[in-house]
């Protein structure tokens, strides 16, 4: 699918900011690109600092949970972590279990059946942990649409505290003290903690209340920065911006990671062929949080929940293992669902003039079709949903692009629906086979209505147009000082050209490496999939590349690696100049 390139024009106010804060200005325009304007921003977003977190007690009802909390210690009840089958919902249930632990806090979990039960509190589940006695159940990345089940749960002498981050129903009307900064009437400023990032902000809040009420006098008080780690995998995995709080966390959570306290997490970073001293939030969201959500996905998630909050080398390894292979078999299984879809595609003459893309079919395993999902939207590049047929009922996951809030989209269709929920880009549904279709007309309307053909084009957002000379070492370590790059932080994205092509082939079947030449300068370059299309070069290109270091054998280099190119001659043909950023 042909790319367009949007390159921004240089902000008029790049000059002073690089003045001001010693930047270069190229350095000052990816800043003003990611919202950074003002000098005194700069230090904070470079180099943020935990002195800088919120204050936790600005989440509506922190304080009840946190006074629930207490008294269910007071009274010795148990605690039960209820949380969720990914690497959010793992990571924010292993981190309050491990705190309440080290409280000497009689504590339990409960991961849902993602094939079972499904995603939320569930009745036979809260039965079940009803019987530990009459405790207290937190709830982390889920409950905040369960009121019918928080009823039954205090039917059963349970008491509940809800921590999520969820889009909050029209309806919404708490049982019991709900933590989401989503809640309309949250004050909260950052608006998009993910599971994890609440439960550390819940664990601050506690440790700090018990610290006000002499708790820590006679015991040792917890190192909360060990969690970190934990914090940074789950927020990445989870897709969350990487901005403002979740930048913080992330940021300084990678730099704990070279020390983890966790041989889960050191364990499957081995097995991957990482290294913990060199970690990337890429790391984690491609190679780290795909091991750790495979077992969920599968359906039971607690070898992933044992591999984080065991602290035995040797059952972390061997549970490690135990997680490689459930994902290769995920692999495995994606790959023949893609398969089924592509084919079906191929015969599907109206695909190609519609706006949405809605696909159905029979045995599909319900923990891939997330994923599954996730590579048609990259591919083709519209709102996507993909249904397994159960029984009569059609189930599964759906991924929006820029433009389309999926979330809204399903609530607007709910008569339809037998239940639905998730964020704006990522949701989760199921509806009877019977209103298949009327959903499939319903929801290509509402896409028609907001979205152009143009949205549908894959557009690459350029940062700026720059000569390879500048491309060496130190200018390339300086631009990983805007890491960790992910949603909301995207890694810088520079046009280049035109530039010879010295040398092409064809490395691991797939990938494209050339030799570039610029005014008299050689760079090396990686095209990571761009076998396919781009097979040899011939002649100039024009090309789409981020900068980064080549680390071999103690040496480093610079080199670029190549998103998108075309044959230069001309102006290039998918190039688009934006206006400057203000």
């Amino acid at each position: 699918m042909k790319k367009i390139w949007k390159i921004k024009s240089p902000s008029p106010h790049a000059p002073t900011l690089s003045e001001s804060s010693g930047l270069s200005l190229l350095e000052a325009q990816l800043l003003i690109h990611r919202g950074i304007h003002d000098p005194r921003d700069v230090g904070s977003f470079l180099l943020p600092r935990l002195a800088d977190l919120m204050d936790p007690y600005l989440l509506k009802d922190m304080r009840a949970s946190i006074d629930l909390i207490i008294s269910t210690m007071q009274t010795h009840d148990p605690i039960t972590i209820y949380g969720d089958y990914d690497a959010d919902g793992l990571t924010a249930t292993a981190l309050l279990y491990d705190f309440l632990s080290s409280l000497d806090v009689p504590v339990h979990t409960y991961i849902p059946n993602r094939l079972t039960e499904g995603y939320g509190l569930h009745a036979q589940a809260l039965q079940r942990i009803a019987r530990f006695g009459p405790g207290l159940i937190v709830t982390v990345d889920c409950g905040v649409s369960n009121n019918q089940e928080i009823a039954f749960a205090a039917s059963l002498g349970l008491r509940v505290a809800v921590t999520d981050h969820h889009q909050v129903g029209e309806s919404f009307t708490p049982l019991c003290p709900v933590v989401n900064p989503h809640r309309p009437d949250c004050s909260f400023p950052f608006k998009h903690l993910t599971g994890v990032g609440i439960a550390f902000f819940l664990a601050v809040a506690l440790r700090a209340e018990l610290r006000e009420r002499g708790w820590f006098t006679t015991r040792p008080e917890p190192d909360l920065k060990r969690y970190l780690d934990l914090v940074a995998l789950g927020t990445v995995a989870d897709m969350a911006p990487l901005l403002d709080q979740n930048r913080l966390l992330v940021k300084t959570g990678l730099d704990r990671l070279r020390t983890t306290q966790w041989p889960g997490i050191a364990a499957i970073a081995e097995l991957a062929g990482l290294s913990l001293d060199s970690l990337t939030a890429q790391d984690l969201a491609f190679r780290i949080a795909p091991r750790f959500n495979a077992s969920g996905r599968l359906g039971d998630a607690e070898a992933a929940l044992a591999a984080l909050t065991t602290r035995d080398p040797r059952d972390a390894k061997r549970v490690a293992l135990q997680l490689d292979r459930m994902n290769s078999e995920r692999q495995h299984l994606e790959r023949a669902v893609l398969d089924q879809i592509e084919a079906m595609l191929t015969a599907e003459v109206e695909f190609a003039s519609q706006r949405t893309l809605v696909v159905t079919g029979p045995g599909w395993h319900r923990g891939i079709l997330g994923i599954v999902a996730s590579k048609l939207l990259e591919k083709y590049r519209r709102p996507v949903l993909v249904l397994g047929v159960e029984n009569g009922t059609a189930v599964g996951s759906g991924r929006s692009i820029a433009g389309f809030n999926l979330y809204q989209a399903l609530r607007r269709l709910e008569p339809i629906l037998d239940r639905f929920g998730g964020h704006q880009h990522a949701a989760g549904l199921a509806l009877k086979v019977s209103n298949l279709e009327r959903f499939r007309q319903e929801f290509e309307s509402l896409a028609r209505e907001e979205l152009s053909e143009h949205d549908l084009v894959h557009t690459l957002e350029v940062d700026a147009e720059v000569s390879l000379k500048k491309m060496n070492i130190e200018t390339i370590r300086r631009l990983t000082l805007l890491s960790p790059f992910g949603s909301g932080n995207p890694e810088p994205l520079l046009y280049a050209g035109p530039c010879d092509v010295v040398e092409s082939k064809i490395v691991g079947e797939r990938h494209l490496r050339m030799k570039v030449r610029q005014n008299g300068e050689v760079f090396e370059t990686i095209g990571f999939g761009l076998a396919e299309h781009y097979s040899a070069p011939r002649g100039p290109i024009n090309f789409i590349f981020t900068p980064e270091i080549d680390r071999w054998q103690g040496q480093e280099k610079p080199r670029l690696r190549v998103i998108d190119l075309e044959p230069a001659g001309g102006e290039p043909s998918k190039l688009q100049r934006q206006p400057a950023s203000l």
